[in-house]
């Protein structure tokens, strides 16, 4: 990811309304298959988003039963606001890894633990030994072909019963200036994520689109408005064109 963006989200993340209510969808996610935990269950599984919805979580069967999480890898964890979250939401013991030093220096000022620069794709822990594997936001800048790979880590760690919680952005035709300035590589379709995870031996209780009411708007931004931008500034040397604070691409000329 673009440096210049994790300081973006640093700043943003608490108070900002996209954040905001990312998180919230999150939480109303986890928190049916965290409070049902007990009994037994050797089977994985896996909750998943992708940001374009159809509704919180509803018809979750016996499968989220088992013992209850106390241990979580985050792989990716940014500026460490969603892995303190799960500790507190959740009592959960978190371990944060991100390959940036910048975003663990950002979660050693918020105050995360045991946090450790790592790979996503080469995590630096013994295989079955988490409750819970959480990935936000992450896959999209993997490279291409590269997915399945990265899976298979989160899942190797993962022990029977754990529970993979990804979120990725959705829809190519969705790319922006604000991916491009974030240095996205790819987007996904919910049926593309069901097929990696399930290749991985892992069965899907929950996947869903997210804000998917937000999607004439974005169209619209990003097709028509983002474009028109983009040619303006290519046919007026004289326009100004700058990263927005968000990354995504303002104009002004003085046509």
């Amino acid at each position: 990811m673009n440096p210049a963006e994790l300081d973006n989200i640093a700043r943003c993340e608490k108070e900002f309304w996209w954040y905001r209510g990312m998180e919230l969808i999150l939480f109303q996610l986890l928190d049916p298959i965290v409070k049902r935990r007990g009994g037994a269950s050797g089977d994985r599984c896996a909750v998943g988003q992708t940001t374009k919805s159809d509704g919180l979580p509803h018809g979750l069967d016996a499968s989220i039963s088992g013992v209850a999480f106390k241990k979580a890898v985050e792989a990716g964890c940014g500026t460490g606001h969603i892995a303190l979250r799960l500790e507190k939401q959740y009592g959960w013991r978190v371990f944060p890894t991100d390959l940036q030093r910048e975003a663990l220096q950002y979660g050693m000022e918020q105050g995360c633990r045991r946090l450790a620069q790592a790979d996503i794709a080469a995590l630096p822990f013994p295989d079955r030994c988490f409750d819970a594997a959480v990935s936000l936001d992450v896959m999209v800048y993997i490279p291409r072909g590269q997915e399945a790979g990265v899976l298979k880590e989160l899942v190797r760690v993962l022990a029977p019963g754990g529970l993979l919680v990804l979120r990725a952005a959705a829809l190519e035709i969705l790319r922006s200036h604000h991916a491009e300035f974030t240095g996205e590589r790819q987007r996904f379709t919910r049926s593309q994520i069901v097929k990696l995870v399930s290749e991985q031996g892992v069965k899907v209780i929950r996947c869903t689109y997210a804000n998917s009411l937000l999607m004439p708007i974005a169209l619209a931004k990003f097709r028509i408005v983002e474009r028109s931008s983009r040619q303006c500034c290519e046919a007026n040397p004289r326009a100004e064109c700058n990263p927005s604070p968000h990354g995504s691409t303002a104009c002004s000329t003085g046509c």
